[in-house]
């Protein structure tokens, strides 16, 4: 049991919702609505609202990014080395690798009803970029790049109901969504407003 709810644990240390389990996040039997307080003996009695320091807040805000995208604290920080590396916002060119991740583009196309799922599609050889199968997670999706479900794999029973499912589904403004062929495109590079965190707490953590 401690397994299964481990992604719950995780959003009830963030203190947020992180939706690392899909439609479960949103309905009445996520735990965060009985149990808003952190995991462990002394989660119900440790003071939520209690004011942290800059460091304590940076750190908080680093692992909820970290745990959101399903990241080992190697694979993020490596992120943020490359991203420091680049010239022009770091923290906006963070955000650009986190979303441009394949894994999280399935997600945010609404293949997925979460990170999970979604590692899960790619891994299992489910899903193509440019009419190309790509099963590695980490894959950097590029502005002008579509993905897709394999033709050969929609007719998988993960799949059924899925070209109605996506009819409902409001796809972020950088990505260009076809319902009826399981694919879209990415438009644009994402901005700093898709992320529910502050990508700039982020780099000044690892600037310390």
């Amino acid at each position: 049991m401690a397994i299964l709810n481990r992604e719950c644990s995780q959003c009830r240390r963030a203190g947020d919702k992180l939706m690392l389990k899909g439609d479960k996040c949103l309905g009445p039997k996520c735990p965060m609505l009985k149990r808003n307080f952190a995991p462990g003996q002394h989660g119900p009695t440790a003071r939520r609202g209690k004011k942290k320091s800059g460091y304590g807040t940076q750190l908080a805000v680093k692992q909820a990014a970290k745990r959101m995208y399903g990241l080992r604290e190697r694979q993020f920080s490596n992120y943020i080395v490359e991203a420091e590396k680049k010239t022009g916002d770091s923290s906006k060119t963070l955000i650009t690798f986190l979303e441009s991740r394949l894994d999280n583009v399935v997600y945010r196309m609404g293949l997925a009803k979460s990170r999970i799922a979604a590692r899960q599609l790619v891994s299992h050889g489910h899903i193509a970029v440019n009419g190309e199968k790509v099963d590695i997670a980490s894959y950097r999706v590029r502005v002008g790049e579509v993905i897709s479900v394999r033709e050969k794999k929609q007719a998988k029973k993960t799949m059924e109901g899925m070209k109605e499912a996506l009819t409902k589904i409001e796809a972020p403004a950088w990505i260009g969504m076809d319902a009826k062929t399981l694919s879209g495109k990415v438009l644009n590079t994402p901005s700093l407003d898709v992320v529910p965190f502050d990508a700039k707490a982020i780099i000044e953590f690892y600037s310390r």
